[in-house]
């Protein structure tokens, strides 16, 4: 059972940036990951995902140019890069890992087999 720890939320002013980070209990490093996140009252979204290797990552359009997702597989964690925020950025943001070893940056939830609790991000105008 891999847990799963995101810290770096916050309250901020739009355009500022924070660095959220994820860090899993055990070696993930064959494993896609991922952020998605959740805006009270809207279905949770995906946010970015990166491959085992960090050779590919994927991005939504709302964040392509804004936000930056890498990876450090000897700490077992994932960063996300967030700069020029915006209100509609605001929401909880959620780390997964992806069930199979080696998989896709898919955007589907149902792909991602362990989550974390989330870190809240609040973005004011």
């Amino acid at each position: 059972q891999v847990q799963l720890g995101e810290s770096g939320g916050g309250l901020v002013q739009a355009g500022d940036s924070l660095r959220l980070s994820c860090v899993a209990s055990q070696r993930v490093c064959r494993f896609t990951m991922a952020w998605f996140r959740q805006a009270p009252g809207k279905e949770q979204e995906f946010v970015a995902a990166i491959n085992w290797r960090a050779t590919h990552t994927a991005y939504t359009d709302a964040v392509k140019g804004r936000f930056a997702l890498s990876r450090d597989n000897s700490k077992n964690t994932t960063y996300l890069q967030m700069n020029n925020l915006r209100p509609d950025d605001t929401a909880l943001y959620v780390c997964g890992v992806h069930a199979m070893p080696w998989g896709a940056t898919t955007r589907n939830p149902r792909d991602y087999k362990y989550w974390g609790p989330g870190t809240q991000v609040v973005v004011s105008s």
